[in-house]
């Protein structure tokens, strides 16, 4: 159960855009779609220890409010660090999500 008290911390989605100088080089940059507040909770070790072997300093889980065609391949920006987002799962019914990530 999600409950908006918690919700303290401003994060950033971002995903990459792709865009193309007239000269016709492509560059991609990150662009964000989606602002919003996240419950962030430290992810224990069992969570995450067999994927990635590091121990709990560098994941984390953000539990924020739905936003439709959130993916993997996109990033969280809190405070000024940027996390990768590993694994999503579905709150409730649409209700929200809940986004595992690493540090970059």
């Amino acid at each position: 159960m999600m409950q908006a008290g918690k919700l303290q911390h401003r994060i950033e989605l971002q995903r990459v855009a792709e865009t193309v100088a007239a000269s016709g080089a492509v560059s991609e940059t990150w662009a964000t779609y989606a602002t919003g507040k996240a419950e962030l909770r430290q992810a224990g070790l069992s969570e995450f220890l067999t994927g990635y072997g590091e121990g709990t300093s560098n994941t984390a889980v953000f539990l924020i409010r739905w936003i439709p065609g959130v993916s993997v391949s996109d990033r969280i920006i809190h405070g000024g660090k940027v996390w990768n987002i590993v694994a999503i799962a579905e709150i409730g019914r649409r209700r929200g999500l809940e986004l595992r990530a690493v540090a970059a």
